[in-house]
Protein backbone atom coordinates (compact mmCIF):
# COMPACT_ATOMS: atom_id res chain seq x y z
CA UNK A 1 0.00 0.00 0.00
CA UNK A 2 1.40 3.38 -1.01
CA UNK A 3 1.11 5.97 1.75
CA UNK A 4 2.35 9.52 2.16
CA UNK A 5 3.38 11.11 5.43
CA UNK A 6 0.72 11.99 7.98
CA UNK A 7 -1.46 14.74 6.55
CA UNK A 8 0.05 14.34 3.07
CA UNK A 9 -2.29 13.42 0.23
CA UNK A 10 -1.16 10.79 -2.27
CA UNK A 11 -2.30 10.08 -5.81
CA UNK A 12 -2.63 7.06 -8.05
CA UNK A 13 -3.10 7.02 -11.81
CA UNK A 14 -4.00 4.46 -14.44
CA UNK A 15 -5.45 4.37 -17.94
CA UNK A 16 -8.02 2.42 -19.94
CA UNK A 17 -8.33 1.97 -23.68
CA UNK A 18 -4.76 1.67 -24.95
CA UNK A 19 -5.54 -1.19 -27.31
CA UNK A 20 -8.98 -0.62 -28.88
CA UNK A 21 -9.39 0.27 -32.53
CA UNK A 22 -12.40 2.45 -31.68
CA UNK A 23 -12.57 5.52 -29.52
CA UNK A 24 -10.48 7.39 -27.00
CA UNK A 25 -8.04 6.33 -24.34
CA UNK A 26 -8.78 7.66 -20.85
CA UNK A 27 -6.58 8.15 -17.80
CA UNK A 28 -7.72 8.89 -14.28
CA UNK A 29 -5.86 10.21 -11.25
CA UNK A 30 -7.26 9.76 -7.75
CA UNK A 31 -6.03 11.77 -4.76
CA UNK A 32 -6.71 10.87 -1.13
CA UNK A 33 -4.94 11.54 2.16
CA UNK A 34 -5.02 7.90 3.30
CA UNK A 35 -5.69 5.06 0.80
CA UNK A 36 -7.04 3.02 3.73
CA UNK A 37 -10.07 5.31 3.59
CA UNK A 38 -10.96 4.22 0.07
CA UNK A 39 -14.19 2.20 -0.33
CA UNK A 40 -14.19 -1.53 0.36
CA UNK A 41 -13.70 -3.70 -2.71
CA UNK A 42 -11.28 -1.50 -4.64
CA UNK A 43 -9.30 -3.67 -7.07
CA UNK A 44 -7.87 -3.66 -10.55
CA UNK A 45 -10.86 -2.76 -12.73
CA UNK A 46 -10.38 -5.93 -14.81
CA UNK A 47 -11.22 -8.01 -11.73
CA UNK A 48 -14.59 -6.31 -11.22
CA UNK A 49 -17.94 -6.56 -12.99
CA UNK A 50 -19.14 -3.51 -14.93
CA UNK A 51 -21.88 -2.97 -12.36
CA UNK A 52 -19.43 -3.05 -9.45
CA UNK A 53 -17.06 -0.70 -11.25
CA UNK A 54 -19.87 1.80 -11.77
CA UNK A 55 -20.89 1.59 -8.12
CA UNK A 56 -17.35 2.17 -6.90
CA UNK A 57 -16.71 4.99 -9.38
CA UNK A 58 -19.87 6.75 -8.21
CA UNK A 59 -18.81 6.31 -4.58
CA UNK A 60 -15.36 7.73 -5.31
CA UNK A 61 -16.77 10.74 -7.11
CA UNK A 62 -19.23 11.37 -4.30
CA UNK A 63 -16.63 11.21 -1.53
CA UNK A 64 -15.44 14.64 -0.37
CA UNK A 65 -12.13 13.07 0.71
CA UNK A 66 -11.38 11.93 -2.84
CA UNK A 67 -10.37 14.14 -5.75
CA UNK A 68 -10.57 12.74 -9.30
CA UNK A 69 -8.93 14.01 -12.48
CA UNK A 70 -9.65 12.67 -15.98
CA UNK A 71 -7.72 12.96 -19.24
CA UNK A 72 -9.00 11.88 -22.65
CA UNK A 73 -6.79 11.08 -25.63
CA UNK A 74 -9.07 10.98 -28.73
CA UNK A 75 -8.53 8.88 -31.83
CA UNK A 76 -7.32 11.88 -33.85
CA UNK A 77 -4.51 12.43 -31.35
CA UNK A 78 -3.68 8.73 -31.30
CA UNK A 79 -3.39 8.73 -35.11
CA UNK A 80 -0.99 11.68 -35.24
CA UNK A 81 2.07 10.48 -37.17
CA UNK A 82 4.55 12.13 -34.81
CA UNK A 83 3.53 10.28 -31.67
CA UNK A 84 3.23 6.72 -30.32
CA UNK A 85 1.16 4.94 -27.70
CA UNK A 86 3.91 4.94 -25.06
CA UNK A 87 4.25 8.71 -25.34
CA UNK A 88 0.48 9.17 -25.36
CA UNK A 89 0.08 6.97 -22.28
CA UNK A 90 2.66 9.10 -20.48
CA UNK A 91 0.75 12.19 -21.57
CA UNK A 92 -2.58 10.76 -20.43
CA UNK A 93 -1.25 9.95 -16.95
CA UNK A 94 0.45 13.34 -16.67
CA UNK A 95 -2.61 15.27 -17.83
CA UNK A 96 -4.89 13.44 -15.38
CA UNK A 97 -2.45 14.01 -12.50
CA UNK A 98 -2.01 17.67 -13.45
CA UNK A 99 -5.73 18.21 -12.92
CA UNK A 100 -5.51 17.24 -9.24
CA UNK A 101 -1.88 17.39 -8.05
CA UNK A 102 -0.15 20.07 -6.03
CA UNK A 103 3.55 20.79 -5.63
CA UNK A 104 5.24 18.31 -3.30
CA UNK A 105 2.64 15.60 -3.71
CA UNK A 106 3.66 11.94 -4.03
CA UNK A 107 2.01 9.18 -5.99
CA UNK A 108 2.23 5.93 -7.90
CA UNK A 109 1.16 5.08 -11.44
CA UNK A 110 0.67 1.82 -13.29
CA UNK A 111 3.78 1.46 -15.47
CA UNK A 112 3.14 1.03 -19.21
CA UNK A 113 6.82 0.72 -20.13
CA UNK A 114 9.31 -2.12 -19.69
CA UNK A 115 11.26 0.32 -17.51
CA UNK A 116 9.27 1.43 -14.50
CA UNK A 117 11.80 4.14 -13.68
CA UNK A 118 11.67 5.59 -17.19
CA UNK A 119 7.87 5.67 -17.18
CA UNK A 120 7.83 7.39 -13.78
CA UNK A 121 10.37 9.97 -14.91
CA UNK A 122 8.55 10.75 -18.14
CA UNK A 123 5.22 11.20 -16.34
CA UNK A 124 6.73 13.43 -13.65
CA UNK A 125 8.38 15.63 -16.28
CA UNK A 126 5.01 16.35 -17.89
CA UNK A 127 2.94 17.01 -14.77
CA UNK A 128 2.12 20.67 -14.25
CA UNK A 129 3.14 20.52 -10.58
CA UNK A 130 6.41 19.35 -9.00
CA UNK A 131 5.52 15.82 -7.86
CA UNK A 132 7.28 12.61 -6.82
CA UNK A 133 6.12 9.79 -9.10
CA UNK A 134 6.76 6.08 -8.62
CA UNK A 135 5.74 3.58 -11.29
CA UNK A 136 5.13 -0.14 -10.91
CA UNK A 137 3.89 -2.89 -13.19
CA UNK A 138 0.57 -4.17 -11.86
CA UNK A 139 0.20 -1.21 -9.51
CA UNK A 140 -3.58 -1.35 -10.02
CA UNK A 141 -3.58 -4.64 -8.10
CA UNK A 142 -1.09 -3.77 -5.36
CA UNK A 143 -1.99 -0.14 -4.58
CA UNK A 144 -5.60 0.67 -3.76
CA UNK A 145 -5.27 4.27 -4.91
CA UNK A 146 -4.14 3.06 -8.35
CA UNK A 147 -6.92 0.48 -8.39
CA UNK A 148 -9.36 3.31 -7.71
CA UNK A 149 -7.92 5.23 -10.66
CA UNK A 150 -8.20 2.17 -12.89
CA UNK A 151 -11.87 1.84 -11.99
CA UNK A 152 -12.64 5.48 -12.78
CA UNK A 153 -10.71 5.31 -16.07
CA UNK A 154 -12.48 2.11 -17.13
CA UNK A 155 -15.92 3.52 -16.30
CA UNK A 156 -15.09 6.62 -18.37
CA UNK A 157 -14.00 4.43 -21.27
CA UNK A 158 -17.14 2.25 -21.00
CA UNK A 159 -19.37 5.34 -21.00
CA UNK A 160 -17.54 6.58 -24.08
CA UNK A 161 -18.16 3.29 -25.91
CA UNK A 162 -21.83 3.44 -24.88
CA UNK A 163 -22.09 6.89 -26.48
CA UNK A 164 -20.54 5.52 -29.67
CA UNK A 165 -23.15 2.77 -29.68
CA UNK A 166 -25.92 5.34 -29.27
CA UNK A 167 -24.59 7.12 -32.35
CA UNK A 168 -23.72 4.16 -34.56
CA UNK A 169 -25.60 1.16 -33.25
CA UNK A 170 -23.79 -1.93 -31.99
CA UNK A 171 -20.01 -1.35 -32.03
CA UNK A 172 -18.96 -4.06 -29.60
CA UNK A 173 -16.16 -3.42 -27.11
CA UNK A 174 -14.06 -1.50 -29.61
CA UNK A 175 -11.21 -4.01 -29.44
CA UNK A 176 -9.76 -5.54 -32.63
CA UNK A 177 -10.42 -9.06 -31.31
CA UNK A 178 -14.17 -8.36 -30.98
CA UNK A 179 -16.13 -9.77 -33.97
CA UNK A 180 -18.89 -7.20 -33.41
CA UNK A 181 -16.39 -4.36 -33.63
CA UNK A 182 -14.85 -5.75 -36.81
CA UNK A 183 -18.30 -6.23 -38.34
CA UNK A 184 -19.24 -2.65 -37.47
CA UNK A 185 -16.12 -1.34 -39.20
CA UNK A 186 -16.65 -3.46 -42.30
CA UNK A 187 -20.29 -2.41 -42.66
CA UNK A 188 -19.53 1.24 -42.00
CA UNK A 189 -16.77 1.34 -44.58
CA UNK A 190 -18.92 -0.53 -47.08
CA UNK A 191 -21.73 2.01 -46.65
CA UNK A 192 -19.70 5.24 -46.32
CA UNK A 193 -16.49 4.48 -48.16
CA UNK A 194 -14.31 5.49 -45.25
CA UNK A 195 -13.75 4.86 -41.55
CA UNK A 196 -15.93 6.47 -38.87
CA UNK A 197 -14.36 9.38 -37.00
CA UNK A 198 -14.15 7.25 -33.87
CA UNK A 199 -11.86 4.68 -35.51
CA UNK A 200 -8.11 4.75 -35.01
CA UNK A 201 -7.08 4.88 -38.65
CA UNK A 202 -3.47 4.01 -37.83
CA UNK A 203 -4.48 0.65 -36.30
CA UNK A 204 -3.87 -2.40 -38.50
CA UNK A 205 -7.49 -3.45 -38.13
CA UNK A 206 -8.63 -0.21 -39.74
CA UNK A 207 -6.09 -0.54 -42.52
CA UNK A 208 -7.20 -4.10 -43.19
CA UNK A 209 -10.86 -3.05 -43.47
CA UNK A 210 -10.02 -0.29 -45.94
CA UNK A 211 -7.78 -2.61 -47.94
CA UNK A 212 -10.51 -5.25 -48.11
CA UNK A 213 -13.01 -2.72 -49.42
CA UNK A 214 -10.55 -1.52 -52.04
CA UNK A 215 -9.87 -5.08 -53.14
CA UNK A 216 -13.59 -5.81 -53.31
CA UNK A 217 -14.11 -2.75 -55.50
CA UNK A 218 -11.32 -3.91 -57.82
CA UNK A 219 -12.77 -7.39 -58.01
CA UNK A 220 -16.06 -5.97 -59.33
CA UNK A 221 -14.31 -4.63 -62.44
Amino acid sequence: MYRGCVGESVFGADEAGRGPVLGSMFAAAVVIEDPADLPEGIDDSKNLSPERREELAATLRGDDAVVVGIAEIPATRIDHPETDMNTLTVAAHAEAISRVARDGMRGVVDACDTSEARFARRVAERVGATVDVAAEHGADETHAVVGAASIVAKVERDAHVARLAEEHGSVGSGYPSDPTTRQFLREYVEEHGDLPDCARASWQTSRDVLAAREQSALDRF
